[in-house]
């Protein structure tokens, strides 16, 4: 197969350094440097990218276009594809969720050739190798997978369904970056009283991620009515230090919906799982028409 020429949209740290590897085996891979600040400049020129200067040449010109931009852009800049009637493979890599996703592939239309697309792990350089997930046509999650070869970005195709890489990388990406705010949390709480070294020492004791053990929701899930309440004290000590509480009261939340549970040890994981999306109400927490248990 001839190597495709690539259009990247738009040359951000991860969008460069992913179109860099991809240069691998394109025969060229550009950018559109209209409207795009000082930094992409340079960091397109620095990943050996070629320069466009407007949008229309680079569809005219690219077989594959990678759409790697911040999150809020991602339909319009699709909108703008869909404008110009892009006829060939449209990778939308965003991290968006499963229903964007798949509305950018209607927008996009028929004759685009729409694969959904997420990126797990850094940037491909100082030998970092993150993972593209793709799912969409097969002869176009080929082409995509054809194009990474001996590179530094893996790819890994989870079937035709547009929507399931998006999904992947969001369920990661909600337990990944949502535990580093609440590590700050935590040792923010410490610092306050000048314990936050003798924190971290607890935690190094422990290295293994809790993502590894889903085993341990149903556990979870049966002392929910006991951790919440400890959550809601944990918000207090962050309002009390000017920290904001509001993600730990979160959580608080999400635990009550475990009520029904409490202390069941005979919860299965889908049993947890399926009482998290639809809550009841265990007959012990009824209430009267005050509020108050009955």
């Amino acid at each position: 197969m001839d190597q495709p020429t690539v259009g990247i949209l738009h040359p951000g740290s991860m969008g460069a350094a992913v179109a860099a590897c991809a240069a691998t085996n394109a025969a060229a891979v550009l950018w559109c440097e209209t409207g795009r600040s000082t930094a992409s400049m340079e960091r397109a020129t620095r990943f050996g990218l070629t320069p466009v200067a407007e949008l229309a040449e680079l569809l005219d010109r690219s077989d594959i276009v990678i759409s790697l931009c911040p999150p809020a852009a991602a339909e319009d800049l699709a909108r703008d594809v869909a404008g110009h009637r892009f006829a060939g493979v449209f990778v939308e890599a965003n991290a968006i969720n499963p229903e964007r996703a798949r509305r950018i592939a209607t927008l996009l239309g028929p004759d685009t050739s729409v694969v959904d697309g997420g990126v797990v792990g850094s940037p491909p350089v100082e030998g970092k190798a993150p993972t593209l997930y793709l799912s969409g046509p097969t002869a176009a999650t080929e082409r995509i997978e054809a194009l990474f070869v001996s590179t530094a970005v893996r790819t890994a195709t989870l079937g035709r369904e547009i929507g399931r890489a998006s999904a992947l990388k969001l369920a990661y990406a909600s337990f990944q970056k949502t535990s580093r705010v609440l590590v700050a949390l935590a040792v923010g709480i410490a610092r306050e009283y000048g314990v936050d070294q003798e924190l971290i020492e607890i935690a190094s004791r422990r290295t293994d991620s809790y993502l590894a053990e889903p085993q341990y929701v149903a556990k979870t899930a049966a002392r929910a009515w006991r951790w919440g309440p400890e959550l809601e004290e944990a918000a207090d000590a962050l309002a009390a230090a000017g920290l904001p509480p509001e993600m730990l009261r979160a959580a608080a939340a999400t635990l009550a919906r475990w009520q029904a549970s409490k202390d069941d040890t005979k919860l299965t994981l889908d049993a947890a799982l399926d009482q998290l999306a639809n809550p009841l109400t265990p007959p012990d927490l009824a209430t009267d028409a005050t509020g108050l248990p009955e």
